[in-house]
């Protein structure tokens, strides 16, 4: 059984295809995606291909990963379409890309690759900067050189660091504290600089750039490496297992369902602004960690309970204990999410705990 059977799945997906978007912008063009098997690419692209296949959307999707092996298993279902509108290429964003690879000209860019985990953030320090800062140049350039009409950099809510006392949510002005001279730095540190290589690339190039800044995201599209404390509770609710909290649980963040996330990066590479960055966040799902761990214990019928974490987890960690997103602007554009957590979290256990049974 594969996520395309999956009832829950595909309607979500329907449902984000199915807004009344300037779609018609895609008509007879081509957009590429780095990071294509990830939490974000993958549920993209599944947008993008039923549109293809539903709505004769006419888009040439080009995902971009090092993998096709996992590439053919995620996404089997566009290899047996008779038809060239999926295409999968073989690249490691960390090195050059030949202009080229995809043919003389892509009019969409979607860079979506990244490390997004604490374990990957303290195991691969130097893969997590690099895929932000040398890869989003790499990208930047290539798109140069294809006659892009717009780049979508996903950005992060890490950039805005840890809350001063000075506000309860973050708008997209604020910047906080970031100890720059730790490990667990890496990550919002390269999200801030492939910001920086965006405006220069505005400036110098003349591109066009759109940035969303994308909240905590979680979805049955996860990677089953995800280390975030959300994407183990999920797992070990989609397990039968009690909830493992490694800390109070006090921190309060903002969350998002990965079909609200799609949607919003879809509405911005359309509708933002040249230069803007945009915070992405799911309505009514600012939540403290003990109450989303309570959220799933009870669904599952479990409890929570409290353990240490292991070094390597531990380094890892957000140091913010803080860190809920405005979401005025994004909203200006006519964008609006439509999952709150507890319906995000039942559906990404129930799509989950189907696969597994199978």
């Amino acid at each position: 059984m594969s996520l395309y059977d999956n009832t829950t799945y595909m309607n979500d997906v329907k449902k984000i295809a199915a807004f009344d978007y300037a779609w018609e912008k895609l008509e007879g063009k081509s957009l590429a995606i780095s990071g294509a098997t990830g939490m974000i690419g993958s549920f993209l692209i599944d947008v993008l291909m039923y549109r293809n296949v539903n709505y004769n959307q006419n888009v040439t999707v080009y995902a971009f990963g090092r993998n096709e092996e996992k590439a053919k298993n995620r996404f089997s279902k566009y290899y047996d379409l008779e038809n060239d509108k999926f295409i999968f290429v073989k690249q490691d964003i960390n090195l050059p890309i030949e202009s080229d690879i995809c043919g003389k000209k892509v009019d969409y860019i979607i860079h979506a690759a990244s490390n997004t985990h604490p374990v990957a953030y303290s195991s691969d320090p130097i893969g997590t900067i690099s895929a932000n800062v040398i890869g989003t140049y790499n990208l930047l350039e290539w798109a140069a050189t294809v006659g892009c009409e717009r780049f979508v950099f996903l950005s992060s809510v890490e950039i805005y660091g840890e809350n001063k006392g000075d506000t309860d949510t973050f708008a997209e002005d604020y910047l906080g504290y970031i100890d720059c001279n730790t490990l667990r730095a890496g990550y919002p540190e390269s999200k801030r600089t492939g910001e920086a290589l965006c405006q220069a690339y505005i400036k110098q190039k003349k591109m066009d750039v759109v940035i969303p800044r994308l909240s905590r995201c979680y979805g049955p599209t996860m990677l089953n490496s995800d280390t975030k404390a959300l994407s183990q509770f999920i797992k070990k609710g989609v397990n039968g297992e009690d909830i493992v909290l490694k800390s109070e649980g006090t921190q309060l963040y903002s969350y998002a369902y990965v079909a609200d996330a799609v949607s919003g990066i879809i509405k911005l590479m359309f509708d933002g602004e040249c230069g803007g960055a945009y915070n992405v966040v799911s309505d009514a799902s600012d939540i403290m960690l003990k109450d989303l761990a309570g959220i799933i214990a009870d669904y599952v019928g479990k409890k929570v309970i409290f353990e240490l974490p292991s070094e390597t987890e531990r380094a890892g960690y957000s140091k913010a204990t803080k860190a809920t997103l405005a979401s005025d602007k994004i909203k200006e554009t006519g964008w609006k999410s439509y999952f709150d957590i507890k319906e995000g979290l039942h559906h990404t256990i129930d799509v989950l705990r189907s696969l597994y049974e199978h």
